[in-house]
Order: structure tokens, then C-alpha cells, then sequence
């Protein structure tokens, strides 16, 4: 993320549920700030597009509602941000290959035993795997997870400790 973030490049995030929320979360915090006043960065949240989302799941298939996302914003360098508590989301898996297709790297935060998700990444992607069964103790970690992402990132971009 923090390769993308230096090149120029964004991060997209994309979830169902919860975890669409986690997306929500992790966007505003990179595009507001964390802790620290800095520059704005690009991340985007496709859960939060309802026009999209309804007419792509309408015309097309709910399965492709954040693969037609990637497929529009997404470029080689970029990131994706992929959650999915059981792992095995199909929207999800299809954002995954396009993102794939398109030299973006991806970073999966999944639950249980990472599911069909686990096996698809590259060793080129990084997979947080939560193994637990419960959907809340995995959404709790995930959100620990983006909080310590933030404060990675703004860490390596902008250097030093948020209190310093």
C-alpha cells in the first residue's frame, strides 16, 4: 500500500456488510486523515456508489458489482482492498481476478480459513486471515487490522509517530 500510495497510485476497497463498512472506514480515514493533519490520499470505497451498484447487479449480476469497479478504476500499481469474512464472496472473487488482470496487487482480509479467496492471491498479494469461525471476531480484527494500516501508512509516507 504504501508503493501504490508513493507511485501515484489509489487504493480500491470492496466488501458486503460489515465489512462494506470497513471499506467506508478505511477510505475516509486515508482520504480525512488518521491521527496526524496530512495531505489527502486516494482510496476508494465501491461499496458506497448505490447508482452502480444497483444497475450493474440489475443489468448484469450482483456477483459483478465491484469487478465493473475495478475494471473501471483500477490500473496496474493500484491496490485492492478485499473483504470477505468467509473468504469465499463471489462478488468478491470477481473483483479479485480483474484486479489480478490488471497487475494490481491485492490485500485480502478474509476470516475462517481464508476460503476460495486464500487460494486464488499470488505471492505477489497478502492474505490477513483471521481463523476464527464467529463473523464478529473476525470484523472486530479486521477493523484493529485497518487501524494498524493507517497508522502504517501514514507512518511511512509522512514519517514518525502521529504524537510526535
Amino acid at each position: 500500500m504504501f508503493s501504490a500510495l508513493s507511485n501515484g497510485n489509489k487504493i480500491l476497497a470492496c466488501g458486503n456488510g460489515g465489512s462494506a463498512a470497513d471499506c467506508q472506514h478505511f477510505a475516509a480515514e486515508l482520504v480525512g486523515r488518521f491521527e496526524r493533519e496530512r495531505l489527502p490520499l486516494p482510496a476508494l470505497a465501491l461499496t458506497t456508489d448505490t447508482s452502480i451498484i444497483t444497475a450493474v447487479g440489475n443489468d448484469y449480476s450482483y456477483n459483478e458489482i465491484f469487478s465493473k469497479q475495478v475494471q473501471a478504476f483500477g490500473q496496474a500499481g493500484d491496490v485492492l482492498l478485499a473483504f470477505s469474512t468467509s473468504g469465499n464472496s463471489a462478488n468478491i472473487l470477481a473483483a479479485i481476478d480483474v484486479a489480478l488482470e490488471r497487475d494490481m496487487r491485492v490485500v485480502a482480509m478474509t476470516g475462517k480459513g481464508g476460503g476460495a479467496i486464500g487460494k486464488k492471491l499470488t505471492e505477489a498479494d497478502v492474505h490477513i486471515c483471521v481463523p476464527h469461525d464467529r463473523t464478529a471476531r473476525i470484523q472486530e480484527v479486521h477493523l484493529l487490522t485497518i487501524h494498524c494500516l493507517c497508522d502504517g501508512i501514514d507512518v511511512a509516507l509522512f514519517g514518525g509517530d502521529a504524537n510526535d
